[in-house]
């Protein structure tokens, strides 16, 4: 049995999310990518707000070859992104924002109000990393 690894995304959408470590001054967040058309998680990655930490999101969706980026109004997206290749607003963006939301729900660290939280962010990046395998790839963890 041939299986064949599909890397093709025409249109992705992109958007980060906010939780923090120890406390909500040190802020973290979850950067990633789905692709438009299934709504699965292409790349992520996690840090701060800079735009250095979204051009590591970035490089990681190169081998996708994504001719258009759907994004909020951050400038980092207007910064690093074609002009042509880009589009902002919340009409392309329903399926990430919606993903957000089951994320939150899922993870009570990814939560606006809780007090629910990692003391480490090796820690904070594993349980949301493990999360994202589990859900998007079925990939288990077994010890």
């Amino acid at each position: 049995m041939e299986v064949r690894l599909e890397l093709a995304c025409e249109a992705a959408e992109m958007d980060e999310q906010w939780s923090f470590v120890g406390n909500k001054s040190n802020q973290r967040r979850l950067w990633y990518a789905v692709d438009h058309a299934t709504n699965i998680v292409r790349a992520y990655v996690f840090g701060k707000r800079t735009d250095e930490v979204f051009k590591e999101l970035k490089a990681l969706l190169e081998p996708f070859g994504i001719s258009r980026y759907y994004t909020d109004d951050w400038g980092a997206y207007e910064r690093h992104l074609e002009a042509d290749k880009h589009q902002v607003g919340k009409r392309n963006t329903q399926k990430i924002e919606r993903k957000n939301l089951n994320f939150r729900t899922w993870i009570k660290r990814l939560t606006r109000k809780t007090i629910c939280f990692s003391k480490v962010e090796t820690l904070h990046d594993t349980v949301i990393g493990l999360l994202i395998n589990k859900v998007e790839f079925g990939l288990d963890i077994h010890a």
